[in-house]
């Protein structure tokens, strides 16, 4: 005969499995300790330590994401003997006539600025104008009888 007190389960019953939905969720009973435990402390935002990283400058606007433009514009540099090749004895070499011969593009409507420099020999009479020339470009141009306007 089986008395009351020695009764036992038949099946046996599933331990309650924590972190799998229903209504133990995120930190599934296991509680949060810590930074995220304490009231108004957040962890620290990552675009901050990298902000924190760049290099402190003087002067107005030198970290601005580096993309400030301060106005200037730089010359396009052309070669002497570019110009050789392209253009005959007596042509005048500007801007304009060097985007007409494709030697540079145009920058949006305006002609850029264009530097002559002195890379290779010039064996041409050609007159230079509305371009900026080096030095030793200007006597190599004057040497091979061209001139340079201002």
């Amino acid at each position: 005969m089986v008395s009351l007190n020695t009764l036992s389960r038949t099946t046996k019953r599933p331990q309650a499995r924590v972190g799998r939905g229903g209504k133990r969720g995120k930190t599934s009973g296991k509680g949060t300790k810590g930074q995220n435990a304490r009231a108004g402390s957040r962890p620290r935002p990552e675009l901050r330590d990298v902000i924190k990283k760049m290099p402190k400058r003087r002067g107005y606007g030198k970290n601005r994401g580096r993309t400030v433009n301060d106005g200037r514009v730089s010359a396009i540099p052309v070669s002497l003997s570019r110009i050789d090749a392209v253009f005959a004895a007596g042509d005048v070499v500007s801007p304009k006539t060097l985007v007409e011969k494709k030697v540079i593009n145009v920058r949006g409507k305006k002609f850029p600025k264009v530097k002559v420099l002195a890379n290779g020999e010039i064996t041409k009479k050609v007159t230079i104008e509305n371009c900026l020339v080096s030095a030793s470009a200007k006597a190599a141009i004057e040497k091979a009888g061209g001139n340079v306007a201002e």
